[in-house]
């Protein structure tokens, strides 16, 4: 998981893309690594020939820092590439993650975050039916005690859990593939939490197409990036 989280360039996946116009271009996508693996999955499914480049996963826990860790990317690899996609909800930033693309014309698949990304449509149902569900995906399963655990101090205050999950009553579990192992752990993390659990199996949802249907169309003009020489690069540190 933290090779997965410290990754720069995950991979160059030498594959044939579907559409001839987005072939003939050089194409990169800059992804939060928590969609690492399954970004991967789906690109080799329909047989894209681009680059990935990861951000650190760990910067969800500062969501400030994601905007500028994604433009230092952007800046990076727009002289170098025909298109660039962002593949990230806003995660927090506010809107400053939208407004950094906004500048250089960068698109990113739509959505608020990885949950919604993977439920589609039944995410606000499930707000909706119990506001106070914490929610699993594949890769917060494997890096459950890292991410969450230490990264919200409970390996040193264990007595902070019932402050931070006071106000949860399930947990629900988005399956994106399907293991025993990782419904055992679903099942771990629900009970150190006093939590019940329910399982959704997603699989990629709206994270697969979403990105599929902007591939479709990104050979357009209006996805051609922009070289700027505004950035906010300094104004968060990281």
């Amino acid at each position: 998981m933290n090779k997965m989280n410290r990754m720069s360039e995950v991979s160059k996946l030498d594959s044939v893309s579907s559409g001839h116009s987005v072939r003939e271009m050089r194409v990169a996508f800059v992804l939060c690594g928590a969609l690492a693996r399954e970004v991967i999955a789906i690109v080799r499914k329909h047989g894209w020939d681009v680059s990935l480049y990861g951000v650190d996963a760990q910067a969800h826990m500062r969501p400030e820092r994601i905007a500028p860790l994604v433009e230092r990317k952007l800046r990076e690899l727009i002289p170098r590439f025909d298109r660039v996609v962002v593949i990230y909800g806003d995660c927090g930033t506010g809107g400053a993650l939208d407004e950094v693309l906004r500048r250089y014309n960068v698109p990113r698949i739509a959505g608020p975050h990885c949950y919604e990304m993977y439920a589609g449509v039944a995410f606000a149902a499930m707000l909706n039916e119990e506001p106070g569900t914490f929610f699993l995906t594949d890769f917060l399963l494997q890096g459950f005690d890292g991410l969450v655990w230490k990264g919200l101090g409970l390996d040193r205050f264990p007595e902070l859990k019932e402050i931070y999950f006071a106000n949860y009553r399930r947990v629900v579990y988005l399956v994106q593939r399907d293991g025993d192992a990782l419904v055992t752990q679903a099942h771990a993390v629900a009970e150190r939490l006093g939590l019940p659990l329910e399982i959704r199996p997603t699989g990629y949802g709206a994270l697969e197409t979403r990105l599929t249907a902007l591939m479709d169309e990104l050979a357009d003009e209006r996805y051609r990036p922009r070289v700027t020489h505004e950035s906010s690069i300094m104004h968060h540190g990281s």
